[in-house]
Formats: structure tokens, C-alpha cells, sequence
């Protein structure tokens, strides 16, 4: 079953986060790039100081203890959210403090 889960994320190319059993680590925004056999190959990138380093790992499936992926994210405080110009009235979302009426 996480083998059928692994391979669809791979084909998605979405980032997700790896949490390797063996070396209870997490490993985040990482891509898995490739499935052979129960080898997994993850391409992820760390900061480390002054400098950015770029990653290729392979590990055991065995070793994959979970695999999480971001759905959304939403920022906090007072943020109008970007919409387009192409979105339909029907879809927009009302500012409730604008659509007010005083009278």
C-alpha cells in the first residue's frame, strides 16, 4: 500500500516530508524523484549557514515510517487574499465589513 502511495506523489511531483525510521530524521520539502524496486530516490535541499545545499538520497522503503504533504496554507492577521480578475461574482468572496450598509 505506501508503495502504491509513494509512487502516486512521485508521479504528482508535489514537495512532501519524509520521516525516516532508521535515523529518526524528517526530511522536508523533499520530491521523490524515483521508485526502484524498495529503493526510494528523494531530491530535497537544507541551509546551512551561508549556503544552500542540494540533496540526493536514496533510501530503503522499509525506512519510510511517514509521508506527510502541505494541502494549503493561509496567512495570519488581516490579509486581503489575492483574487483574479477572471474569477465569476458568483465565486468572489465578500469582505462582510465593506458590504455593510450604515443606513
Amino acid at each position: 500500500m505506501l508503495h502504491r502511495k509513494i509512487y502516486q506523489l512521485c508521479c504528482d511531483g508535489r514537495d512532501v516530508c519524509v520521516f525516516l525510521r532508521d535515523q529518526q530524521r524528517w526530511i522536508e520539502r523533499a520530491r521523490i524523484i524515483d521508485i526502484e524496486g524498495d529503493l526510494v530516490t528523494l531530491r530535497y535541499e537544507t541551509e546551512e549557514e551561508d549556503e544552500i545545499c542540494s540533496w540526493e538520497e536514496m533510501v530503503r522503503l522499509e525506512s519510510i515510517g511517514a509521508v506527510t504533504q502541505k494541502l494549503a496554507a493561509v496567512p495570519r492577521g488581516n490579509v486581503e487574499p489575492l483574487l483574479t480578475e477572471e474569477c465569476p461574482d458568483a465565486e468572489r468572496i465578500r469582505n462582510p465589513y465593506n458590504d455593510t450598509n450604515p443606513e
